[in-house]
Order: structure tokens, then sequence, then C-alpha cells
């Protein structure tokens, strides 16, 4: 209500305010619901799902813009189904921003994961990290056989002596690199996918920890069915026995892909997840703009702790470095 004098008289006049459509509203918030719906129940089919599914986080964010426009259009079923979407949206997304305060007691492990993209990232930056981070243990994607004489070259043996690797031509090739001795375990990668050494340390005072250098196919063209088969390769942690696994590397995946999920339900924890830095990304990070999605993981047994994680750029790569800091049991 307002009043305006009109030739010397005072009227109120009573000023509309701006309605959405109902029916526009509704256009605006089923995406938002279906994308809820499909991310929840694992239900992504297909490349073009597959690669959709990673942007869930952003789609988190505009479901708050479909609030919004059911807010204007002042329909009670349209706010309640928008309510419904950001609720699900939040469940969905804000627990990686999350800490969750560690419980293991044991001895620390640090960890690094790099994809060296075509053995093009810069070694001496690599090697910078691991000294710098404390590593003990080094994963590699991407693991060309001149990358490894550069990594030599820039002192990574005098970090971290011993290695298990399967380096290769191309983005194939991977390796572990420690600092403590490792033992070969066979490897379990499906035919025709990149390699994925697996070897097992054995730390001061005896504890034995395996660890899995993980670089999984991209859910590209024809690499679907062999991107979906290397998941339930992965080994499940080993939970009945006193061996801590670890799986580290280029999973290319994130936490909304169901493949990945299914694999964190066989008994591990994702660490950046679990420290809070679940909404850090590492993929494309060779661009002007950040990088957009998280594609590297490491995903260690439920019976340890993460106590810290960070991301690093690698000049020369696509991906960011990822680095973890557990605590075992």
């Amino acid at each position: 209500m307002t009043k305006v004098d009109v030739g010397g008289e005072i009227r109120t006049v009573q000023r509309r305010r701006m309605r959405m459509p109902a029916p526009l509203a509704w256009i605006v918030i089923m995406p938002f619901a279906a994308w809820a719906v499909i991310r929840l129940a694992g239900l992504e089919r297909g490349m073009l799902m597959f690669q959709l599914i990673s942007g869930t986080p952003y789609a988190a964010a505009g479901s708050l813009f479909a609030l919004l426009v059911a807010a204007a259009s002042r329909s009670r079923a349209a706010m309640s189904a928008a309510l419904v979407t950001c609720a699900l949206m939040a469940i969905i997304v804000l627990p990686r921003a999350l800490p969750s305060a560690p419980t293991a007691t044991g001895p620390t492990l640090r960890i690094l994961t790099a994809n060296l993209f075509y053995g093009q990232g810069d070694a001496r930056t690599v090697v910078d990290l691991v000294r710098r981070l404390g590593a003990d243990i080094l994963n590699v994607q991407e693991l060309t056989p001149e990358a490894v004489q550069a990594l030599d070259a820039a002192g990574l043996g005098a970090r971290l002596p011993y290695r298990r690797l399967e380096d290769a031509a191309g983005s194939s090739g991977s390796g572990i690199y420690s600092r403590h001795p490792l033992t070969r375990i066979p490897d379990f990668a499906p035919a025709g996918g990149h390699n994925m050494p697996r070897a097992a340390l054995r730390l001061p005072g005896g504890r034995t920890v395996e660890v899995v250098d993980v670089h999984t196919l991209a859910p590209v063209r024809h690499n679907i069915a062999g991107w979906l088969a290397d998941f339930p390769a992965l080994p499940s942690a080993a939970s009945s026995s006193a061996t801590i696994r670890i799986l580290a590397g280029d999973f290319n995946a994130t936490l909304d892909h169901a493949a990945l999920r299914a694999v964190i339900d066989r008994g591990y924890v994702d660490a950046a997840d679990a420290t809070g830095n679940g909404l850090r990304t590492t993929w494309p990070a060779d661009r002007r703009h950040p990088p957009l999605i998280t594609l590297d993981h490491v995903l260690f047994d439920e019976r340890a702790s993460a106590v810290r994680t960070s991301t690093h750029d690698v000049p020369g790569s696509d991906h960011r470095a990822l680095f973890a800091e557990l605590r075992l049991p």
C-alpha cells in the first residue's frame, strides 16, 4: 500500500508484487529434484550422466536459486518441493566440509599421490613436495620411463629409496615409492586398463600396510565398460586382518559416482572427506580457471584416521597432487 497525491487529493494505491508463474517455477525446480534423486539412488547411466553427476556440488548451489524462484511463485507445493530438494542436496554435499575427529592412536603414515599427465609433471616439484610434507609413500600415475629418470635426477631415491614401478609410455604407467621396504603383491587390475601396482610395506614395530596405486580408466566413449569394471576389481579393506590397506591415486571419479561410493562402502574412508576438505578440487589443474572436480583420492581402512589433507599444484600436470596424513590403529 502507498499514498499518492492526485490533484490535491490523497489516494491510497495498492502496489502489486511480481509473482513468478507456478508452472515456470516447477520447470526450474524439477531438474534439481531429479538430480538429487539420481545422485542419492545411484541411478546415473551412460557417459553424459557419468560426467554430469561430477557437478553435484554445483547443482546443490543451484538448488538455492530454485528455492528463490519457488518463493517468488508463492506456490506452497513448489516451495515444499524446492525445500526438500535443497535439504537432500545439503545432505549429499555438506558433510564433505565437516571434519571428523581422529580416533586412531597408532603410528602416523603420510602419503602423496600425483598424476604426472603423460610424464610431463615437474619432477622437482614432486620431490620438493615429498621433502616438505615428509611423505612416507608416493603414488604416481601416468609414470613414463622418462619421468622415472627425471624423478631420480631430482633426488627422489634419497628420500624414498624403495620402489614398485610399472612405468609405461603414454598414460598407463604407475609406480609406488616408499621410505620403508616394499614387498610386491600380485596385480589385480583388469586387462586393458592402466597399471595399478600393489605392494606391502612393513613399518618400524612390525605393522604391515598394503598400498594400491589406483588409476582407473576415464568414463569416456569406449572406456565406459572398462571404467565400471575397474572399481569392483579394487580390493576391499582388510578388516579381518592386522593389515591396513590404502588405495590412493586418480580414481577418475568423484564422491558423487555410485561406483566409487560402492568401493568406500567396502570398509574405506575418503581422507579429504574425513578432514573437511572433500570439496577441494583436483582436476583440471592446467587451465586458467581453478580445477572443477575432485578425481584424486586417498581411501584408507576405516579402522585408521585422517589427520590432515592438502592439495598442491604440479607444473606440467593437469591434476593437483593430493597429500594425506593418516594415523593407523
